[in-house]
Formats: C-alpha cells, structure tokens, sequence
C-alpha cells in the first residue's frame, strides 16, 4: 500500500485529537533507511521527533491505533504542559 503523507497526516490528527486540541505542529517524512515515517511534533520550543512503522502507518490509514505513537503523543503533551 502506497501512503500519501497529507492523508496519513489527516488521520493521525482524527486518531489522536489531542494534536490539534493542544496546537501541535506535526510533520512526516518518510525514510526510506529505516522504512518508517518520521513524525515530528513541534510545540513552541518543545519537540518530539518518533517514527512509525510502514505497517503501523498503513493499520493507521485502516483505522488502527498505534499505541506506541498514542503513548508518545501523550507524553510529549504531559511533559511541555509541566514545563
């Protein structure tokens, strides 16, 4: 399956709200080395940068979370709130 990056975009924003309800910039490139996608959240000076599996990316556009990129989500929007 051929991932287009701003639909896989869209849906990692539908699947995890908490991208926009927090103002999350987010960015994806994928890397042909690792065969993943980069994910790149930015918030203010704060940033996290994760990647995804091309499998977990292509479950994604299937509607299914992955939770190891929901953890890091949810992490990185605990740890710029405390600071």
């Amino acid at each position: 399956m051929s991932v287009d990056p701003k639909v896989l975009e869209q849906k990692l924003k539908e699947m995890y709200p908490e991208i926009d309800e927090h103002r999350l910039a987010l960015s994806l490139c994928f890397d042909p080395d690792k065969d993943a996608w980069i994910v790149v959240l930015n918030k203010g000076s704060h940033e996290l940068k994760t990647h995804l599996e091309r499998k977990d990316a292509e479950a994604c556009l299937e509607g299914t979370q992955c939770v190891y990129l929901g953890v890091q989500i949810g992490q990185f929007v605990q740890n710029f709130e405390k600071a």
